[in-house]
């Protein structure tokens, strides 16, 4: 099977982007892993052929997939035969926020009725 045309516009630390690189990682995908923090030319890139800010942006076959997970990327993969399901272990969380992103835990605060 031949490999699909892959452009990921991605954060070098963040969790939605681990997911995107576990997901090319799993299917031995080789992909173009464009640095939207660092390189201002590649989120520019990313705006304009996406049409919005937020990231992580796939480029599959000239198809961009705009904002998404590594589990959304792989399912869309998945249901075009672009790869084959397999069994293997995804080496990070396909599906989880940046760390910034995450909520922090808030304690439960009672107070008492008189």
């Amino acid at each position: 099977m031949e490999h699909p045309h892959i452009i990921a516009y991605l954060k070098p630390s963040c969790g939605w982007s681990n997911g995107v690189r576990a997901v090319m990682k799993k299917y031995n995908l080789p992909f173009e892993d464009r640095d939207i923090i660092n390189d201002a030319g590649n989120r520019a890139e990313m705006i304009q052929k996406s049409g919005q800010t937020l990231s992580p942006c796939v480029e599959v076959n000239g198809h961009m997939l705009a904002d998404v997970s590594g589990g959304e990327v792989e399912t869309w993969m998945l249901s075009k035969g672009l790869v084959q399901p397999n069994n293997a272990a995804p080496e990070a969380p396909i599906n989880q926020a940046c760390v910034h992103e995450t909520p922090k835990p808030t304690g439960i605060g009672f107070k008492r009725m008189a």
